[in-house]
């Protein structure tokens, strides 16, 4: 259970020379239509820009707070607080508290921990753990945004207009790995704001050897704007078209002071803070 926070706190500095490069040929009056990834590109800027521009560009931190809900056969279950913290580019730590009692799981790069209150025991994470944790970062709005994918050598281009509600309509960006995973991500038409995250994944199918492709899917709704970054509030989560989890975030605050031994695994799960 983890709270993807990454997947709607934005911040890159992308080459501009994509917009000067535009805004030229519509000055020379050129009749060559962009190409699908010059679509892509444009429309990554324009998130950005709909995002909080330079605000957000200066984003290092973020503390998030609020309730996860799973849901089950389409039923929302009782609510968990969390709490989460994110460094920028690679560490995450989310405290789960329910009935007084916590469970946090901490990651940083390659490696992971969890703490189980209930037991009061003090692991590393398994290697599943850890895989789940990389594919929330592959899979994020930020890592589109923030262009980690420009280092796995992804490729993005346009996959056109979706329907998104009542005289609403996406644009919509794919991004595929050479591993041939790919993510479309939607954004709407008019603000520009991130709207969607969709991709297909292969999961082991319960009490079976066998294994089953599933399409996820993240609807981002509620945007919010604080010290000038806009981020969805709800997150809602979907696996083969049914709900399986919320996140409804009280607060945020971006910029603020996280101590490096937050991600750091204690020696003594007794002396656990």
């Amino acid at each position: 259970m983890r709270v993807s926070h990454r997947r709607f706190v934005f911040y890159i500095a992308l080459p501009c020379c994509l917009a000067a490069l535009l805004a030229q040929a519509q000055t020379n009056n050129s009749t060559v239509p962009p190409t699908s990834d010059q679509k892509a590109e444009a429309i990554i800027q324009r998130a950005i820009d709909s995002v909080g521009g330079s605000s957000y560009l200066n984003v290092q931190t973020v503390i998030g707070r609020g309730f996860y809900t799973a849901y089950k056969d389409g039923m929302s279950q009782f609510p968990t607080r969390f709490l989460d913290y994110i460094v920028f580019p690679n560490k995450e730590r989310t405290e789960f508290t329910s009935d007084g009692i916590r469970v946090v799981q901490t990651n940083v790069g390659d490696t992971g921990w969890n703490y189980d209150g209930a037991t009061k025991s003090l692991n590393d994470q398994k290697a599943a753990q850890i895989e789940e944790f990389k594919r929330a970062m592959r899979t994020s709005m930020d890592n589109l945004l923030r262009g980690w994918w420009r280092k796995e050598k992804g490729v993005i281009s346009y996959a056109g207009r979706r329907e998104a509600g009542l005289a609403k309509r996406n644009e919509t960006v794919r991004l595929t790995y050479p591993d041939g995973f790919w993510i479309e991500y939607e954004f709407g038409a008019k603000d520009g704001l991130p709207s969607k995250v969709i991709y297909k994944r292969t999961r082991a199918k319960a009490d079976s050897d066998e294994t089953e492709e599933v399409t996820e899917e993240d609807h981002l709704a509620k945007p919010i704007t604080i010290d000038g970054v806009t981020a969805p509030f709800v997150i809602d989560h979907f696996i083969n078209g049914q709900q399986s989890s919320r996140i409804n975030y009280e607060s945020v605050e971006y910029n603020r002071p996280v101590p490096d031994a937050l991600f750091v695994k204690p020696a003594d799960p007794k002396k656990f803070k």
